[in-house]
C-alpha cells in the first residue's frame, strides 16, 4: 500500500504544485522517487515527528498541501497534541500518513504497533480518517486527499499487500464499497483485514456479503442503511483495539440511523477486534493477529 500511495502522490504532485512531503527519517527505498522529482517539495526532518507536524502546519499556513509520513504510531500517537492544536484547531491542509497500521511491524514489538490510532484521530474535530484496504483503495484515497482542503489521516498497511479490487473500481470521498453481494450476513471491514476477509469467504465458499469502508470518518451512512435492509446480521472485523475503532463507528452510525428514523430496528452486530490488552511478543503480523483473535 505504501508504494501505491507514493506512486499516486507523485502523479498528483505533477498536477498540484503545492503538494509537499515531509518524512521523519523514514521511507528509504520508498520515497526517493518523490524526493528526486520534487527536491524543493521534500524534507526529511529527522527523528523529530512532533517537530515535523509543526513544520507541516507552518507550510500549510503558507499555502502548501502538506503530507507527513512515518511509521504508524509515530506521526499519530507521538504527535497527537500537535495534530490537535497546530493542525486541526486551525483546520489546516495537512495530511498525516502512517505506514504499518495494526501489527504490520509485529516483529518490532509493542512500540511499533498502531492499534489505538483510529480511536484517537477520529475524536479530533475537523479531521478526515481513512484506512484503505488494498493498493487500489490507497491510490483512490490519496487522490481524494490531495483534492480535499483540510486535515486528513491516511492509515496504510506496510508493503506487498495484494489487490482485492479490480483496477476499474471507483468510489467518491467518504464512500464505502460493496465487494461482493451475499445472503444473511454481511462482513464489514476496513484496512488490511479486507484481504483476509475476502480470502476466508472465498476459501470457505461462504454466502456472506463483503463490504470495505476505506473511509471511517465520515462513514458512509447511505451504504450502511442499504446493508441494514438487505442483511439480517453483521460481522465487523478490524486490526485495531475494540474500543473506539471501526466497530465503534459502525455501532454509533446505526444508533444515529435509528434515531433519525432511517432504519426500523438496530441490527445484530458481532465485533472482531483487538481485546483490551497489549501483545508483548514479537512475531509475524499473521501470528499476532491470531493471538489477538482476529479471525472469522
Amino acid at each position: 500500500m505504501r508504494t501505491a500511495f507514493v506512486q499516486q502522490l507523485i502523479e498528483e504532485a505533477r498536477k498540484d504544485h503545492k503538494v509537499f512531503l515531509l518524512t521523519g527519517d523514514l521511507g528509504f527505498s520508498v520515497l526517493e522517487p518523490f524526493a528526486n522529482e520534487f527536491p524543493e517539495r521534500y524534507i526529511n526532518v529527522g527523528v523529530a515527528e512532533q517537530n515535523m507536524t509543526g513544520i507541516a502546519a507552518g507550510l500549510a499556513m503558507d499555502g502548501w498541501n502538506v503530507f507527513t509520513y512515518s511509521i504508524a504510531n509515530f506521526p499519530t500517537l507521538r504527535c497527537i497534541e500537535q495534530i490537535r492544536y497546530d493542525v486541526c484547531y486551525h483546520n489546516l491542509n495537512v495530511k498525516v500518513v502512517s505506514v504499518g497500521a495494526g501489527y504490520a511491524y509485529a516483529s518490532l514489538g509493542a512500540s511499533h504497533h498502531a492499534t489505538e490510532d483510529i480511536a484517537m484521530m477520529r475524536a479530533i474535530p475537523n479531521i478526515t480518517v481513512a484506512s484503505p484496504g488494498d493498493p487500489t483503495e490507497a491510490r483512490l484515497v490519496t487522490t481524494e486527499f490531495v483534492k480535499h482542503n483540510g486535515p486528513c489521516y491516511l492509515r496504510l498497511g506496510k508493503a506487498g499487500e495484494p489487490k482485492v479490487h479490480a483496477d476499474d473500481v471507483s468510489f467518491t470521498f467518504g464512500a464505502g464499497i460493496e465487494v461482493r453481494k451475499g445472503n444473511g450476513t454481511a462482513v464489514l471491514t476496513c484496512g488490511a483485514m479486507l484481504k483476509y476477509a475476502a480470502d476466508f469467504l472465498n476459501e470457505n465458499k461462504s454466502v456472506f456479503g463483503l463490504y470495505s469502508f476505506p473511509y471511517i470518518k465520515p462513514i458512509d451512512k447511505k451504504l450502511l442503511k442499504k446493508i441494514a435492509i438487505e442483511y439480517n446480521e453483521f460481522i465487523v472485523i478490524e486490526e485495531h483495539q475494540l474500543s473506539g475503532g471501526f466497530g465503534s463507528v459502525i455501532l454509533e452510525a446505526y444508533n444515529d440511523l435509528l434515531q433519525e428514523g432511517l432504519i426500523n430496528s438496530f441490527p445484530k452486530i458481532r465485533r472482531i477486534a483487538i481485546p483490551d490488552k497489549f501483545i508483548s511478543v514479537a512475531g509475524s503480523q499473521e501470528h499476532l493477529r491470531k493471538l489477538a483473535g482476529l479471525t472469522l
